[in-house]
């Protein structure tokens, strides 16, 4: 598979000993994104704030990166971002920061060059809208939340 090129900048050189975004392995889909925040971040239980990660990228045409939580924190200390997936634009070119939330009982450290999201880079399609007054039948028709049946 031939990678996609991306172009990346460092916001300051006083990221330089934050790792740009990585691939845990040859098999991950999501790459780690690190904190590059100047001092340890306490983030009270019940609150979000936005984690700097030292970089600003240059989406190309057709493409997003969408940002989500890591599973890892989710699961062990109860840590989100509140708008996962997160998209970033390919006409963005400020700092990428994090959407981070402490939905935990105790406080959440957040230390320099921690993993704290992963990124993936999606192709997506534009639409354009055809009005109509039909549309066609399916099987499933206007069945919505639970419609399918979910046993217990």
């Amino acid at each position: 598979m031939t990678p996609l090129k991306i172009r990346i900048n460092r916001i300051s050189n006083v990221t330089n000993d934050v790792p740009l975004p990585t691939y845990a392995t040859v098999g991950s889909a999501g790459m780690d994104i690190y904190a590059a925040v100047e001092q340890d971040l306490i983030v009270k239980e019940g609150v979000t704030l936005l984690v700097p990660t030292g970089f600003s990228i240059e989406v190309p045409l057709g493409y997003e990166a969408q940002i989500r939580p890591r599973s890892g924190l989710a699961l062990k200390h109860n840590i989100g971002l509140m708008n996962s997936p997160g998209t970033i634009d390919s006409d963005y070119r400020g700092e990428v920061k994090i959407v981070f939330t402490n939905y935990g009982k105790s406080d959440f450290v957040v230390k320099r060059g921690d993993r704290i999201a992963q990124m993936i880079i999606a192709k997506y399609e534009r639409v354009e809208w055809i009005e109509t007054d039909q549309l066609s039948e399916t099987e499933r028709g206007s069945g919505g939340f639970g419609h399918t049946g979910i046993s217990q």
